[in-house]
């Protein structure tokens, strides 16, 4: 018995599982030849209110807990892990926009995200830097009722096909650091934008690429938070994506774990299935464990976020631990499989869409600096 996934919870799962293995995972590994991301497939989810969850019913979603988008964001991501980029930016952005962007612009915004009509990117990462925020370039300077933008976003999540971003830029000096930094919303329609799309390893259907800022007019009341505070504000909101990111990744790691505990059953070796022998059955065994150690993990995360309580070192501790661990573990089930396994398949596409999720959204370094501010203090870990 799961302490943090009730009755209603559980059948939300099995819900979403069915929808995820009729609908999404079918089109699994041709997404990733393709690289095309189906707005159809978004909206059947959007209908199904299985984005966005936790935002409140006046912005278009079901006034549900962080718990419940866990739930949704394990089962869409145990078919798809790229496709589940859709929940995950949705979820981030729905909560920096609840929370930070005035209620006249944040409603159509979320309507839209919430019916799967809209698709948002998060542009942090630049050429110079991305969690460093004394590095970012992009320079936001106010022109009457407008901020004028120009400069790079780098390795952006959806760069070619968001249709709006969550741009963070520099209003203040270099020498402000974090302090100079503020955040807008900027539709990705308006002139003087525009974007490429990288060859990544992983992930193909969501991408990655860059967005060009020339000259960009956003209307000042689309900042949002208060100006030269946006990165400080703003990024409280990624505590709740890193419990989510490891949620997705365990749960690819997780199903490989089920494929390969059926596959060693049946294989035989030696007159004996390869499940007999110590050295195939033991390194999943311990993987077993941990994995069920870091999803409690990442639950309980969840779990503290709907109570209001600090949870950025358990955050932290899911999103650098969960993408590692996950990665280990379809890379065993692969060489558990053989030449089979190496073979173009689910097996290696997993391993290379799990990969992505230790570089982006914020790195295992960061994560344990995270750690350790919060229980030594800041000044007791510089940066």
């Amino acid at each position: 018995m799961n302490p943090y996934i009730d009755e209603d919870l559980a059948a939300l799962g099995e819900h979403v599982r069915r929808f995820a293995q009729g609908r999404v995972a079918p089109g699994f590994q041709e997404r990733d030849r393709t690289r095309v991301l189906e707005r159809e497939l978004m909206r059947e989810m959007g209908e199904m209110g299985l984005i966005a969850p936790e935002l409140p019913e006046q912005y278009g979603g079901q006034g549900m807990g962080s718990l419940a988008a866990g739930v949704i964001h394990e089962e869409i991501a145990r078919a798809d892990l790229s496709l589940s980029y859709i929940n995950l930016l949705a979820s981030l952005n729905g909560q920096i926009l609840a929370h930070h962007a005035k209620p006249e612009i944040a409603k159509p915004w979320l309507e839209r995200l919430t019916q799967g009509r809209a698709l948002l990117a998060i542009a942090l990462t630049e050429p110079r830097g991305g969690s460093d925020a004394a590095n970012l370039r992009l320079k936001m300077e106010r022109v009457g009722d407008h901020y004028v933008l120009n400069g790079e976003k780098t390795s952006i999540s959806a760069a070619d096909q968001a249709d709006a971003a969550v741009v963070f830029a520099r209003t203040g000096s270099v020498e402000d650091g974090a302090r100079g930094v503020s955040a807008v919303l900027v539709p990705m329609d308006l002139p003087g934008i525009t974007r490429n799309r990288f060859d990544c390893h992983g992930q193909r259907a969501i991408g990655r690429g860059s967005i060009f800022f020339e000259n960009v007019r956003v209307p000042v009341d689309h900042r949002l938070g208060d100006e030269g505070k946006g990165f400080v504000q703003v990024m409280q909101g990624f505590d709740f994506s890193r419990a989510l990111i490891g949620l997705q990744v365990l749960a690819v790691a997780k199903v490989s774990m089920e494929e390969t505990w059926e596959y060693v059953a049946q294989r035989e070796a030696f007159g004996k299935p390869l499940s007999a022998f110590q050295g195939v059955s033991h390194p999943l065994a311990e993987y077993e464990t941990q994995v069920e150690a870091a999803r409690l993990l990442c639950l309980q995360t969840l779990w503290l976020k709907d109570r209001g309580l600090p949870h950025t070192a358990q955050a932290a501790m899911c999103k650098w631990w969960g993408p590692k661990l996950a990665y280990d573990v379809v890379h065993q089930c692969l060489l558990s499989f053989g030449h089979g396994g190496y073979d173009r398949g689910p097996m290696e596409q997993r391993l290379r869409d799990v990969l992505g999720f230790q570089i982006g959204d914020g790195t295992a370094q960061i994560m344990k600096t995270i750690i350790a501010r919060t229980n030594a203090g800041r000044d007791a870990v510089p940066a």
